[in-house]
C-alpha cells in the first residue's frame, strides 16, 4: 500500500521516541562502563549506535570545562624514597601522584599545562 513502510504502518502513525536526560545518561553510563560496546549497549535497547555516539559526546565534559581540584594529604610518616637516576643524571622537578586506583601519574617540569589537563581529564573520566 502507499504510504506505508515494511512494518505496515504509516508515515504519520510512527512517531520517534524522546528519550529523559535521566534515560540518556543511563544508557551512556552503561556504555561507558569497561568492557562494553556501544552496538550491543545500542541494541540491546533497541537505539541506533550513532544515536548513543551521539549522547556520549554530548555529555563528555568539554575541554574549556575547569579542572576540579581533589583533596591531597602529606604523609611524613614514610619514609621518602631514594632519588630515582636516569642515564646518570638526577631527575629533578618530577611530580609523582599516585591515585586511590593504584594508577601513578608521574610530571616533570617539561610538561605543558595542556596536555596534563587532557591526561587528568581523561583519568577523571575513566574514573
Amino acid at each position: 500500500m502507499a504510504g506505508q513502510d515494511s512494518r505496515g504502518e504509516t508515515a504519520r502513525a510512527r512517531r520517534r521516541k524522546s528519550y529523559t536526560l535521566e534515560e540518556k545518561q543511563r544508557l551512556v553510563a552503561e556504555s561507558c562502563e569497561p568492557g562494553a560496546s556501544v552496538s550491543l549497549v545500542a541494541r540491546r535497547h533497541d537505539i541506533n549506535a550513532n544515536l548513543l555516539f551521539t549522547w556520549r559526546r554530548q555529555m563528555r565534559p568539554s575541554a574549556a570545562s575547569p579542572l576540579e581540584l581533589i583533596p591531597v594529604e602529606v604523609i611524613s610518616s614514610v619514609p621518602a624514597a631514594a632519588p630515582t637516576v636516569t642515564g646518570g643524571a638526577e631527575q629533578r622537578g618530577v611530580i609523582e601522584i599516585v591515585l586511590v586506583s593504584g594508577v601513578r601519574v608521574r610530571v616533570d617540569a617539561e610538561v605543558s599545562e595542556a596536555a596534563l589537563r587532557r591526561v587528568l581529564s581523561a583519568l577523571k573520566a575513566a574514573a
